[in-house]
């Protein structure tokens, strides 16, 4: 039985196959034992590899050591600075110096009264000191011209009448004057009752700015412990691969040494995938930045959310 010990092949161009060039066999004619299985020892020996490829692995191995001391000296996370979002958010305070969400709900939604509301705003649209100014203009003008038009020619009526004197003059002018005072009254009435709805559309907006008020809270409140959450995640990784970083480089190591055997190359300390987590963190920033403030918000959302997903 011939046994081979090495065995070359190269491409033929003309058959499109590998053939065989070269080999280096022996004849046996011992015992030869039966591969039956289930047995539980090794025993058969070092396994060899073509004479060529066991001289590259070598010499491959021969240079890992020097590269593998300068890699773990050279550790990438030495100069991390760990992620604080406290100060974006509440600068020198604590989360605890702001009111609870329940708090400023009772505040701004079931601590309101609506009447009161109603009342305010109306005191400040219909009876505002501009709509009284308005009237007394408007008083004003009747008056100017009374005086000017309708009194001079009641006036010169009642002499041609020779009645200047008479309880009739008095009651004339006095009619005039009651017309004056209904066109005062009909004039304030009609300004104040077109003021309605601007009453109502200032209630409404005022009620809708409470409802604004506890809506972005909450929001802001929800993107603070996002960000803490993503940013927590990120230190403890990266403290994580930093403890582990000699191991990583050691498992390298390992797949260098097993290359002969077909060892799967070593992907680096296990993670989620960082673009992944840059899109996903840009995405959720940018949805919790636009309820607070729009688009300005969402772009700025974004940049904060993919800046915890890189790290």
């Amino acid at each position: 039985m011939k046994i081979y010990s090495y065995v070359k092949f190269d491409w033929d161009e003309k058959t499109q196959r590998y053939v065989e060039v070269y080999s280096e066999s022996v004849n046996y004619e011992g015992e030869v034992a039966e591969c039956k299985g289930g047995g539980g020892g090794g025993g058969g020996g070092p396994i060899r590899y073509a004479p060529y490829l066991e001289e590259k692995h070598k010499s491959f191995l021969d240079l890992y050591p020097d590269l593998r001391d300068e890699a773990i000296d050279d550790n990438p996370y030495d100069d991390y600075v760990s992620l604080d979002v406290d100060p974006a958010f509440l600068g020198a305070q604590l989360i605890s110096d702001f009111p609870a969400l329940y708090d400023l709900y009772g505040t701004h939604m079931t601590g309101i009264v609506v009447e009161d509301i109603w009342e305010q705003s109306f005191e400040d649209t219909v009876n505002a000191p501009s709509v009284h100014d308005l009237i007394v203009a408007e008083g004003a003008l009747l008056d100017d011209d009374i005086e000017t038009n309708s009194l001079p020619r009641f006036q010169a009526g009642m002499r041609d009448l020779n009645s200047v004197m008479s309880s009739t003059y008095v009651i004339g002018k006095a009619l005039i004057e009651e017309g004056k005072v209904k066109a005062m009254a009909k004039f304030a009435s009609g300004v104040r009752t077109q003021l309605i709805p601007t009453t109502l559309e200032k209630m409404r907006s005022h009620l809708d700015w409470h409802k604004t008020i506890v809506m972005n809270y909450a929001e802001i409140i929800k993107l603070y412990y996002s960000a803490k959450m993503d940013t927590v995640d990120a230190n403890l990784t990266t403290q994580s691969k930093d403890a582990l970083w000699p191991f990583t480089v050691l498992e390298f190591e390992r797949a260098a040494i097993g290359a002969l055997e077909g060892a799967a190359a070593s992907g680096g300390v296990a993670g989620a995938s960082t673009a992944q987590k840059a899109i996903g963190g840009a995405m959720s920033g940018a949805a919790a930045g636009a309820m607070v403030g729009g688009p300005p918000g969402a772009a700025i959302g974004g940049l904060i959310g993919m800046a915890s997903g890189l790290f």
